[in-house]
């Protein structure tokens, strides 16, 4: 499955191509998985051993995973005959039970049925998506949901492909559900060109593309996030930590309604059937951080999109979301129109996380971590609210102290929220990282509203060239940064000159 381009069946694109062209026939079958492809399986039980649900019988390596051979939820008992270590299909028997039955290196499990753990774990780690503002501000835990509601052109899909790209999961499923070809083709055509940052291998060697495009049959597109996250909870079941981007289940509710009028059911707001929010409560509540049928710990984390139409976060898809994820990472067309990328409004979204996660910022990071944030969030809200004023009265109303706020809101946003894709460091960021680059910014405030008390000019301040070194910080390599930073640290130490 590593490596593949499915449809919202299952249905390996390549394989519908060679058999079709480049349209879906009506009523095409071929294989989800090849029936052909020899794997390397090596028993890792023996005759006699007695197996449960979720137990590994053997191993098979895929690039540089290893995918443990599960007995099948439902399923266990003695082992009476096991293969020896060789090349197999997915359709031999690698072994036998004693009650007659047989398994094999695949099996079937139906996409809308959550597949089973032994227990849901607290989700107490950080799912790391290499960007300050979701990491810093609004951050998601590994096992956790969250929603990226945004209008067409904000930014939706380059976030998610940075999100796959750049977090700390092992596995990335990512669906692309309705969205438009031009788009999806960018993904097909960008994903298996990109290097893998954590291996150096091509990314696709951890990736499951499924692509149901606009265009596709309507059935497929409603299916296809169950496809995506039944494949994560595959994953998820062999110890590792999987992140699923649906892009978007906007398309997706569109291709329920639509089914949902051709059965002739009763519509309910804007004509989505009544069932929409237990269904999309179904879907999200399938992550989760567990352990596993054999005892180990995965997570499955859940980004969506939602594609709200004009950018109204009121309609029903985007408010029944909202009350089932963790996350708001709210999307705003004015910020993209700025240049401003990720173009996530920090004074709408929000994190249900932050509180979790407070201990392992403490011991991981460092101790004063969260304080440093919540200095910052403060200073950010501050900003705005003086932003407000100038609109109404113009800057020369504002007092120096004010207008060192407003000009440290402006080193916040542009330096440290803002981060350029295309620039091989600052694409992405650890959390060591954005916590050097917030010491050094709140630390300019202090030592700037000293000089200020001082006799200095706002004007002065900003004249100083410690400054662009704080503005340049973002694209200091992560070897370089320590030092870097306690250059900075030492300078702000000195103090800002006051003119004579």
């Amino acid at each position: 499955m590593l490596n593949g381009i499915f449809d919202g069946i299952q249905r390996p694109l390549a394989k519908i191509k060679e058999a079709s062209g480049t349209y879906i026939d009506r009523g095409i079958t071929v294989n989800s998985l090849s029936r052909d492809a020899r794997w390397a399986f090596t028993p890792t039980v023996a005759v006699g051993d007695e197996v449960a649900a979720g137990t590994p019988i053997g191993t098979v390596p895929e690039f540089s995973f290893t995918h443990k051979i599960l007995v099948p939820p439902g399923k266990g008992g003695v082992i009476k005959t096991i293969v020896a270590a060789d090349e197999y299909t997915v359709d031999d028997v690698v072994a036998t039970l004693e009650d007659g039955t047989k398994l094999k290196l695949a099996h079937f499990w139906p996409v809308r049925q959550a597949r089973p753990v032994a227990k849901k774990l607290d989700p107490v780690t950080p799912f790391l998506t290499g960007m300050r503002i979701l990491d810093v501000l609004f951050p998601l835990t590994m096992g956790g949901t969250a929603a990226i509601p945004g209008p067409f052109g904000s930014g939706k899909t380059v976030t998610q492909q940075s999100i796959a790209k750049f977090g700390n999961a092992d596995i990335v499923v990512y669906v692309g559900c309705g969205e438009r070809g031009n788009e999806m083709t960018d993904v097909l055509v960008e994903f298996p060109e990109l290097e893998d940052p954590q291996t150096g291998n091509p990314l696709m060697h951890r990736t499951v593309l499924i692509a149901n495009t606009s265009n596709m049959p309507v059935a497929a597109r409603e299916a296809s996030i169950y496809t995506g996250i039944t494949l994560a909870e595959y994953f998820r079941d062999q110890g590792y930590g999987v992140s699923i981007m649906a892009d978007s289940t906007s398309r997706w509710a569109e291709a329920l309604r639509e089914i949902s009028s051709r059965l002739e059911e009763m519509p309910a707001e804007e004509g989505y059937p009544p069932y929409l929010a237990s269904r999309l409560a179904a879907f999200y509540e399938r992550g989760g951080r567990v352990t596993t049928l054999a005892g180990e710990q995965g997570a499955v984390s859940i980004i969506g999109a939602v594609s709200p139409a004009g950018g109204d976060f009121s309609e029903p898809v985007t408010q029944a979301t909202l009350r089932i994820t963790g996350c708001f990472w709210a999307l705003d067309a004015s910020l993209a129109r700025r240049r401003h990328f990720p173009a996530i409004n920090w004074n709408r979204s929000y994190s249900l996380f932050g509180d979790i996660l407070e201990d392992w910022y403490r011991e991981n990071v460092a101790q004063d971590y969260p304080d440093v944030v919540e200095r910052a969030v403060v200073l950010l809200q501050r900003e705005s609210d003086l932003q407000e004023v100038v609109q109404l009265v113009g800057p020369d109303a504002l007092q120096d102290q004010e207008r060192l706020v407003i000009e440290t809101g402006r080193i916040l946003r542009q330096d440290f929220l803002q981060q350029n894709g295309f620039d091989p460091i600052d694409a992405s960021c650890t959390l060591d990282k954005a916590y050097g680059m917030l010491q050094m910014m709140l630390k300019f405030y202090d030592v700037a509203r000293a000089a200020l008390e001082g006799g200095a000019t706002v004007d002065e301040i900003l004249a100083n060239p410690v400054v662009e070194k704080i503005n340049r910080s973002r694209y200091v390599a992560e070897d370089d940064f320590p030092a870097y930073r306690d250059d900075v640290m030492q300078a702000l130490s000195e103090g800002f000159a006051v003119a004579a």
